[in-house]
């Protein structure tokens, strides 16, 4: 058994008792205790993980009996709520008829019909189960598409768990350097950077978010890239993984009116079901099918993207954001929440110190040290307090299920959370306030500073 205490240091207002025994059992069987880096225990306040059983709406509950309003929902996967009726009576209806076949059915072509009557410029769709299969098939397909072999990656957070990605980040360990080599960054709003790197003649793709909660496309910026890759004849594809959805139901590049030539899709795309797509236009798509006379590129084979659950689940997703109004639910949360947690910040003189920022429906909270630097233990004594307060997120990301009665809640445990900010500050560091070690960075070369020591070791 893992040598880590069960219970900690207190937290003043919750237990954790249980989900603390269920997290240790966990490191013992799961790698890092989690099956997402982002969801590890290494990520939230030590002793105060809650270890989830069910949720609804906005809403979920620990293995304690703890109740919190989420955020993050299902790490930006969650757009309608937790256990939407519509979503699971049609994951109902279409699994009571089988869930795989060998044959494609008749649910593939309905739900491709759907999706690319929400996004216009793609011509052909591809489901499958995890972003990182569309965004690696979307390299692949460049590659071949292109005859070179070098990707331009924009130097924005994550894209791949795959080498020709994850290779360029601090958890290296086990990838060949030659796939690192593959790989080349330019920078955001920056098309200098980008035409230096484009003009090696190496490159087949180049891959960015068209926006991020922090960063919106300069104007031009977008255009300029798309001219860029025609000039240089390189492929350029949208990671829609986290726009899609959110910015719109036809992602960033309906925001923005600029057409990629390969887009990449998933987290909300299913309301949590697994359901990813790449979707692209039709001259290289077919590439990966039976109507070409150029060499064959294996795009994706996967035996559950077709599975008939997730792709009910991204159909009733569809109809509810062409009948409803999801995103401006969530943007009105979030405007309410970011303008409320804001004005506490100023009412107590802290605003340097800590903010909420970001899209309204993407909103992330920035926290720093009297130095005003971007400071985790600063970072973990504020989720350690929204934690004792009925709060649990990583970032303010809300869904349409997010009521103002919620947002209301919030913001009086940000009020009592910030009060405690303020002593930090003003005594210059969480000594006496942080219980427990502080978070870390999720991609991060070593164990440490969270290392969990386990017998023997």
């Amino acid at each position: 058994m893992a040598d880590i205490p069960v219970e900690g240091p207190p937290s003043r207002q919750r237990s954790f008792t249980h989900s603390n025994e269920l997290q240790s059992r966990l490191h013992d069987l799961v790698p890092g205790g989690a099956h997402t880096y982002a969801r590890g225990a290494d990520q939230y306040p030590e002793f105060m993980a809650p270890i989830l059983v069910r949720g609804s709406g906005c809403r979920v509950w620990d293995a304690d009996g703890n109740e919190y309003v989420e955020y993050g929902m299902g790490l930006r996967s969650v757009t309608l709520g937790h256990g939407f009726a519509p979503v699971l009576e049609a994951v109902r209806l279409a699994i009571a008829d089988g869930v795989s076949f060998s044959r494609p059915t008749e649910l593939e072509l309905l739900a491709a019909q759907d999706f690319l009557k929400l996004v216009p410029g793609a011509d052909m769709v591809k489901f499958a189960k995890n972003g990182s299969d569309a965004t690696t098939a979307a390299v692949r397909l460049a590659r071949a598409a292109t005859g070179r072999t070098v990707i331009a990656v924009c130097d924005q957070p994550f894209f791949s768990v795959d080498d020709w990605f994850i290779g360029t980040t601090a958890m290296d360990s086990g990838i060949p350097a030659t796939s690192v080599a593959g790989t080349m960054r330019f920078r955001y709003n920056d098309l200098p950077s980008l035409a230096a790197v484009l003009d090696t003649g190496a490159i087949a793709a180049v891959v960015l978010e068209a926006a991020t909660a922090l960063a919106e496309p300069e104007p031009g910026f977008l255009e300029g890239v798309r001219d860029l890759c025609d000039r240089y004849g390189a492929l350029l594809v949208f990671d829609e993984m986290i726009t899609g959805f959110r910015w719109s139901a036809g992602g960033a590049q309906a925001v923005y009116g600029v057409r990629p030539d390969l887009s990449c899709w998933g987290k909300a795309m299913g309301n949590g079901f697994p359901i990813s797509a790449l979707a692209g236009k039709r001259e290289y798509m077919e590439l990966g099918g039976l109507r070409t006379d150029r060499d064959r590129v294996f795009l994706l084979s996967t035996t559950h993207g077709p599975e008939s659950g997730s792709l009910a689940a991204f159909r009733a997703v569809v109809r509810e954001y062409t009948t409803g109004d999801p995103i401006t639910r969530m943007e009105h949360a979030g405007r309410l929440l970011a303008d409320g947690v804001n004005a506490i910040a100023a009412d107590l003189g802290i605003t340097e110190y800590l903010q909420v920022l970001g899209r309204p429906s993407c909103l992330i909270f920035a926290t720093r040290d009297p130095e005003g630097r971007p400071s985790q233990p600063f970072r973990t004594l504020f989720l350690q307090e929204l934690l004792d307060r009925g709060v649990l997120g990583q970032s303010f990301v809300t869904s349409a299920a997010h009521t103002e009665a919620d947002v209301a809640d919030t913001i009086t445990a940000c009020r009592e959370a910030a009060i405690v900010y303020r002593k930090a500050i003003e005594q210059g560091s969480v000594d006496g306030l942080l219980h427990g070690r502080p978070v870390a960075p999720a991609i991060r070369r070593h164990a440490a500073p969270r290392r969990i020591e386990s017998d023997g070791a």
